[in-house]
């Protein structure tokens, strides 16, 4: 699929299609009703879903959703900064370990003298 960008006014707005599917008389009122509008079915809808957002934003229900929704974006969040925390993060009061090359187990084997028999 492809995107599409219009140019605003002070912005540039990424468009990406939507496929919609609707019965042919539901299609046909909307070509009617775009053509006395003299715009396109596409902006039509567009419009449309623009109205059915604005008028979403104000229902107690969805903000209700959207704060509970939040919620568990914010444990998610939380339950994921303290796993990388526990594994990145040394624990409070302790001294950060670094280790040498020639600590490594590899270096060792280089450097170890050779036993003789």
């Amino acid at each position: 699929m492809s995107e599409h960008t219009q140019q605003g006014a002070a912005r540039t707005i990424q468009m990406k299609p939507l496929p919609v599917r609707l019965s042919e008389d539901v299609r046909a009122q909307l070509d009617i009703l775009a053509q006395l509008n003299d715009r396109s079915a596409t902006e039509e809808i567009r419009l449309a879903i623009e109205a059915w957002i604005e008028r979403s934003k104000s229902d107690p229900a969805i903000q209700q959703r959207a704060e509970s929704a939040r919620a568990e974006i914010e444990r998610a969040a939380t339950t994921q900064r303290n796993a990388i925390a526990a594994i990145f993060d040394a624990p409070a009061g302790a001294p950060k370990e670094k280790r040498s090359l020639a600590s490594t187990p590899a270096a060792s084997a280089r450097t170890a003298k050779p036993t003789e028999s």
